[in-house]
């Protein structure tokens, strides 16, 4: 395994964050694993050396957090480990058109909602602190100081070490950082952000910012919702029960034909390896400068070992040109 500082912090990641989502209850999700087939992804991640776990309060309506919590304390070392999970989306009840949740203060970010949030996903995890604390979306409904002030308490209350942002404008996170400058609140050490082969808009301004300001880069969809794993074809309908289930919302992040002509480059590079083309599609992005880890979510223990074995693979110059020259504009996609 390879490790890195997150950003400018002082913090020591590894180069591959594995993502919890997966994990928790099947009822939440049909491709979610119960906590007894979930065990043995954390305990060959430990054994791979991955100390970096990602998840958030609403995956599997908290029961991820608590699967994470348990899993890492019987197979790891917590004073190792860097434990991520996230807030901003209701726990229960459905969510109307900003996300929001139809119950007062079950959701966004106002100060309320986000210690409460932060003190219950401190009993699901089983921890005294969470090492990093990230905003699943930023709060048009809150004001920007309310929410960063919030965080600020947590920090010094010691229920949180760091914190983060994930999916927004650049203009926006570039306001929080300025706002936590003028008052000396905790910056943001990373941006957890919408980026792959098939989908590069981050290139313009978001990755430049996280660059200049120091944060780390931890992608959330490194695959492409599985199109990059390079297992169907334009034309083949999903092969897996997630693909199958978020149909709907892989449509909505990639629908352009030159997304294929993407995963088809994948493809033949990884052919002409000798390689699985996720391999492929995880080196380019370990070797796009700031990137610190993509968060690889696994359903299958090979999942993980591709993952792993990206970590060696170098592309080269007219490599990387291949696969980055089918790529056309997209729409902001993922987050709005």
């Amino acid at each position: 395994m390879k490790y890195t500082t997150l950003g400018r912090s002082g913090l020591s990641v590894s180069r591959i964050a594995l993502g919890c989502m997966s994990y928790g209850s099947p009822s939440w999700r049909p491709w979610v694993l119960d906590e007894a087939a979930a065990q043995p992804f954390f305990q060959r991640a430990i054994e791979l050396g991955i100390n970096f776990f990602d998840t958030a309060d609403m995956y599997s309506l908290g029961l991820s957090e608590e699967v994470t919590g348990r899993a890492l304390r019987k197979y790891g070392r917590l004073d190792e480990l860097v434990v991520a999970t996230k807030v901003y989306f209701p726990m229960r009840g459905e969510a109307g058109p900003d996300m929001r949740g139809g119950a007062p203060n079950m959701s966004g970010l106002g100060r309320k909602h986000l210690v409460q949030a932060c003190e219950a996903s401190l009993v699901r995890l089983g921890l005294d602190t969470i090492d990093l604390y990230q905003l699943h979306r930023f709060d048009a409904a809150v004001p920007l100081e309310e929410t960063l002030a919030a965080l600020d308490q947590l920090v010094r209350q010691g229920k949180v070490r760091y914190v983060g942002a994930s999916s927004t404008y650049a203009w926006r996170l570039m306001q929080a950082l300025a706002l936590a400058d003028r008052h000396g609140w905790p910056r943001f050490a990373s941006m957890q952000n919408h980026y792959n082969l098939v989908y590069r808009e981050e290139e313009r301004e978001m990755l430049p910012l996280c660059r200049q300001e120091g944060l780390g880069v931890i992608p959330w969809s490194p695959l492409a919702r599985g199109l990059l794993a390079g297992t169907r074809r334009r034309t083949e309908a999903p092969a897996t029960t997630r693909a199958a289930t978020d149909a709907g919302l892989a449509s909505q992040l990639y629908d352009a034909k030159e997304d294929w002509d993407v995963v088809e480059a994948t493809v033949k590079v990884a052919s002409a390896r000798g390689v699985p083309p996720a391999e492929v599609a995880l080196a380019w992005l370990l070797q796009q400068p700031g990137v610190t880890a993509p968060i690889v979510g696994a359903t299958r223990l090979e999942h993980l070992e591709t993952a792993v074995r990206a970590l060696d693979v170098t592309l080269s110059e007219s490599e990387c040109q291949a696969l980055e020259a089918p790529y056309r504009p997209h729409a902001v996609r993922g987050w709005l």
